[in-house]
Order: structure tokens, then C-alpha cells, then sequence
């Protein structure tokens, strides 16, 4: 068993000018410990008592074209030359200007922001590669997590509080990057007329990787310990729906006071939730598995519809978001946060990583990644545009050194040195059971056709008929393509709670029960500190809902929008279905 001691490569660095705020970063270095490294290890998730870490290749950056401007003419001036030249045919998202960052004003209300986001200022970035893994370190379920593992872990958080406010590894410091990157705080590189969101997009997932990642590794570094993993929030699981203990505690310094106060434990976590219309206890947890199976299993045959629609330079925010994001994600954070309408913390994407279950929910969701990627196989297909893979991303390290990071850096989390503990997975094999079968209600509801209706209001329930323009498909059809219901021109303020759910050819009429297969999906968002109207859309596969239903031939289904939150706030542009 071969041991190999830490090491950093050299990367090119790159000269910021500095304003009253800068913040002086110390050369990289990482706690000197040697690991041994061993060759067996299964994909996500291990059991930690019987683990074996795996021997994992670290990523080999290479130069970026930029550095070599950088050095020319200053990091910002020479990226907008490269982005202006490059918008027509589209570019990547790349690192925001920290120096333009501002508070500004409310894009809605022309009122000013009552928050700032913006990052202290370093004088040099450096392009960050993976360092060698020595020893996974494995996140543990926080419901399976013993004391030892929780005292360890409120160390390092009182110790990231105690940071001096100007270090960008502090406490709230940190819950300011979430801010930053969400709140609309920063202009796209390479197009200012466009403001930069890494939210309902394709950008969801990994931008949260590496904010995770950066986050842990700061916690180990200061208790000195590179084993040191976030734990995740296993609320896909009956057993791990509850609130974890350790954060409901109030001397804990993973306690945050500005939480549904309701929903501290024994409460079940609702992965449907909205104040207006609670869901009935025993429904909770049946409800909760078919919400996890629609958002792993069944609507997500496309990549689009897992991590959301594409974003590149020019696109305005929010161009559509993924089952997860819009859904379970959603769901968890608005149940936790504040009872109030602004939904301080974790129900506002501004505040929302100052409360530190943000880091347990999101590791969850992360976990959720790696385990959609293992269901499609040992080589998973993920986008091979550049467009995804080159956009890229500023964070500061464990050492406080301004790094900038890749996407296509995030896609094994093996090699970005991590794992998850293993723990059931119910929702998998909890594929609903239609309520009716060879429904007839299409035909006889007496609904109005789709198009004569949008666009509309979502102010009530509204049921439509939505033509097929194919039927009867083969099975070779339905690999081929999938059949998708497309929710278009959603139109709503972002500061707004919003939650609508989808039914087809439903005859129960209970909105409240989602475990059928009749349940297609919902879209819904937490509120924004800095709002703006969006225009987005959402799909929903229905190939497998249809053949459940026995729908297969049928020419129309009955689609209904069932608001649950905010619905005369929404409203909605068409219904289609498509085939891709």
C-alpha cells in the first residue's frame, strides 16, 4: 500500500487590482499528513464501518488562454475582449469581476438592497487543480452521525465563526458566496447587460459541488483534520425525513434561530410543501417517495431535465430548472426556513447558507447527483459541450487563496477526494401505481383544448386537453425519444413563494395526494432578496406515466395546474408536448 505526501502544482496566477477591502491571501499549503492510498472501492455511497478508500487519479489542469491576456492587461479587461468576440456564437459562463460587485439596487422595486454579498478582494487568483487523494473522505448520513462526529463538527464550525470578518473563510463570510452568486450581485463576464445566476439551470448542480467542497476543506483545515466530511441530510428516507438533533439543539452552534420553529423534530420533512396548503401527515411519507422517484427515475430520461436548461453568456437568469432543483430542493428549503413570507434563512436564497443545515441539505443533494449518475450506468453520458464543461467559477480555498474553478472538474466526486456513506433507497423501487387505469376522463371531462386557454392566470385550478402528435409508440419509439409535457412561459417575480403541481387524466382530484401515477411533477422557487420578473419553463416525462395509466392511445390527455402557493402570482404562457 503505496503512501504519497500532499502536494500543490504550480498554476499560473493572476494580478486583481485591489480596493479598500482587499484581503492578502497566504501562499497555497494544505496540512501536512501522508495517507495511504488503497485500490478498492465500489462507486457512491460505502458503508463507513467496512470502507476501503479507492486510489483516485487527480485531474491535470491545463493553461487557459486567458491567463496569457490576463498577464497582458489585467484579469477583466482582457476576459471581456475574449467574451465579446465569442457571445455571438455563444460562451461559457465564466468567474465573475469581483471588483464590479455591488449591492445595488432591487432590479423590481429600484429600491436599495438591504444586503451586501460581495466577497473581500484578493490580490491574485490561481487555476485550481484537484489535489492528489490520499484517503476519501466519506460524508455520513447526520442521522446515522454519532457525538464524536458531532463534536468534531460544531468545533469546526464555532472555529470558522471566530475568523476575523474580513477572512473570506469566515462564517458569514462563506454564507455570502451562496449570496453573491444568487442575489443577481454580479454582471455576466463578456455581457453586462445580463446579470449571473447559478440557479435554475445547468450550472445547479456543480457550482454547489464545489461550494461544498471548499467549504469542508476549510472546516478540516481547522481542526486539523483532512478526513473531516460534511454530513448529508438523507431526507430521501423515511428514517432521515426528520430534522437531524444535533441541529435543533439550541446551545450548538449549528443552531439557527430563524427556522420554522414547527418543524423541529419529531416533524417530518414534506418534500411537497407549501404553508397554504399542508399535506396530511400519514401523506408524508408515501408522498415524499413518489416526489423522489419522479425526480430520479422517471422525468429524467434527458440530461435537460435532470440539471436544468442551458446557460451560457447573454442567456438571461433562470432560463429553467431540473427536477430536483425545483422540486425536493425547493421543498426543504422553504420547510425549514423562517414562518414568515420572506423565509429567513434557509426560505431566501440570500440568507440562506447562514444557517449550516444549508450545507447538510445541499451535501444531500449532491449525494442525489452522484447516485442519478451511477443509475445510468459505469460511464454516464453528461454533456460534452464546452459551453458546460469550460464554464468556470471563483472561490476561495482552505488557505484563502482565490482559486478558479472548471465544471468539468466536478463530474467524479472520487476524484475530487469524497464519497457518501451508503443508506437505503426506498423511492427507488416505489414506482406509483395509477388511482384509475385506461382512464376515460380525457374524453368526457369536457375540458377545453390547450391552446384556447393560455395564456392564463394561476390564480385556481385550470384542466386543459393537451393534443398528442403521436401515439401508440413502439418500444424502439420510446428509446429513441421521450415524451415530454412542456410547461411554458412560467412568468413570476422571484421574490415571490411559488408552488403549482401537474396531474394527467386525474380523477381524484386530491391535490394534496401525490402518490400516483397520475402525479406528473410541480415547479416551484423560494423567494429572491433581489427579485426580477423571469419567463421560464419546465418538462415532465410522461412516456412511462402514459404506459402506467394505460394513456398509450390515447389521442389527448387532461393535464390540470393545481396551484398550492402563490398561484395568482404565476402565470403561465402554453402547454405542448414534445418528443426529444
Amino acid at each position: 500500500m503505496a503512501t504519497i505526501p500532499l502536494s500543490w502544482s504550480a498554476a499560473p496566477t493572476v494580478r486583481l487590482p485591489q480596493r479598500q477591502r482587499s484581503f492578502t491571501a497566504k501562499p497555497p499549503r494544505f496540512i501536512g499528513h501522508d495517507f495511504a492510498v488503497s485500490c478498492s472501492h465500489t462507486n457512491h455511497g460505502q458503508d463507513h464501518r467496512r470502507h476501503e478508500p479507492e486510489k483516485v487519479e487527480s485531474s491535470a489542469g491545463k493553461m487557459d488562454r486567458r491567463n496569457v491576456l490576463l498577464g497582458m492587461g489585467g484579469l477583466y479587461g482582457a476576459a471581456s475582449v475574449v467574451q465579446s468576440d465569442s457571445a455571438a456564437i455563444a460562451a461559457p459562463i465564466h468567474s465573475p469581476d469581483f471588483t464590479k460587485c455591488t449591492r445595488g439596487t432591487n432590479l423590481n422595486t429600484q429600491k436599495p438592497l438591504d444586503v451586501d454579498c460581495c466577497p473581500p478582494l484578493s490580490t491574485e487568483i490561481v487555476d485550481y487543480k484537484l489535489p492528489p487523494v490520499q484517503k476519501l473522505r466519506i460524508r455520513p448520513a447526520a442521522q446515522l452521525a454519532g457525538k464524536e462526529y458531532y463534536a468534531k463538527f460544531e468545533k469546526a464550525i464555532a472555529l470558522m465563526k471566530a475568523l476575523p470578518a474580513d477572512d473570506p473563510r469566515n462564517f458569514m463570510q462563506q454564507a455570502n458566496v451562496h449570496c453573491a452568486y444568487c442575489n443577481l450581485t454580479y454582471e455576466q463576464a463578456g455581457d453586462a447587460k445580463q446579470k449571473l445566476q447559478i440557479h435554475n439551470c445547468w450550472h445547479f448542480f456543480p457550482w454547489h459541488r464545489w461550494y461544498l467542497y471548499f467549504y469542508e476543506r476549510i472546516l478540516a483545515k481547522l481542526i486539523d483534520d483532512p478526513t473531516f466530511a460534511l454530513p448529508f441530510w438523507n431526507w430521501d428516507q423515511p428514517d432521515g425525513m426528520v430534522m437531524p438533533q444535533p441541529f435543533a439543539n439550541k446551545d450548538s452552534p449549528l443552531y439557527d434561530a430563524r427556522r420554522n420553529q414547527a418543524h423541529l423534530p419529531p416533524a417530518l420533512l414534506d418534500l411537497a410543501y407549501s404553508a397554504k396548503s399542508p399535506t396530511k401527515p400519514n401523506k408524508i411519507v408515501p408522498n415524499n417517495l413518489t416526489v423522489m422517484y419522479g425526480e430520479m427515475v422517471r422525468n429524467v430520461k434527458k440530461l435537460d431535465d435532470f440539471y436544468g436548461a442551458k446557460y451560457v453568456t447573454g442567456t438571461a437568469p433562470n432560463p429553467g430548472p431540473g427536477t430536483v432543483e425545483r422540486g425536493s430542493h425547493i421543498a426543504a428549503h422553504a420547510w425549514t426556513g423562517e414562518a414568515t413570507p420572506s423565509g429567513e434563512d434557509m426560505g431566501n436564497f440570500y440568507s440562506t447558507a447562514r444557517d449550516t443545515i444549508f450545507y447538510a441539505h445541499h451535501a444531500n443533494v449532491d449525494r442525489l447527483w452522484t447516485i442519478w449518475r451511477g443509475l445510468r450506468g459505469t460511464k454516464p453520458k453528461d454533456y460534452t459541450e464546452a459551453d458546460w464543461l469550460e464554464a468556470d467559477f471563483l472561490f476561495y480555498d482552505e488557505n484563502a487563496q482565490l482559486v478558479r474553478v472548471t465544471v468539468k472538474d466536478t463530474l467524479e466526486n472520487e476524484k475530487m477526494g469524497y464519497v457518501y456513506q451508503e443508506v437505503d433507497l426506498p423511492w427507488l423501487k416505489n414506482r406509483p401505481a395509477p388511482r384509475v387505469k385506461n382512464s376515460k376522463v380525457a374524453e368526457t371531462s369536457g375540458a377545453p383544448a390547450a391552446e384556447t386557454v393560455f395564456p392564463v392566470k394561476l390564480d385556481k385550478v385550470v384542466k386543459v386537453l393537451v393534443t398528442r402528435p403521436k401515439k401508440s409508440r413502439s418500444k424502439n419509439d420510446k428509446e429513441k425519444e421521450e415524451e415530454l409535457l412542456v410547461i411554458e412561459g412560467i412568468e413570476v417575480d422571484t421574490a415571490k413563494f411559488v408552488r403549482f403541481d401537474v396531474f394527467v387524466n386525474d380523477e381524484d382530484d386530491k391535490p394534496d395526494e401525490l402518490d400516483k401515477a397520475e402525479y406528473a411533477g410541480c415547479f416551484s422557487q423560494i423567494p429572491h432578496k433581489n427579485s426580477i420578473n423571469i419567463k421560464t419553463q419546465i418538462r415532465l416525462g410522461l412516456t412511462e406515466l402514459l404506459e402506467d395509466l394505460g394513456a398509450d392511445d390515447d389521442d389527448k390527455v387532461l393535464v390540470s395546474l393545481v396551484p398550492k402557493d402563490g398561484g395568482e402570482d404565476i402565470s403561465i404562457g402554453g402547454i405542448k408536448i414534445i418528443y426529444a
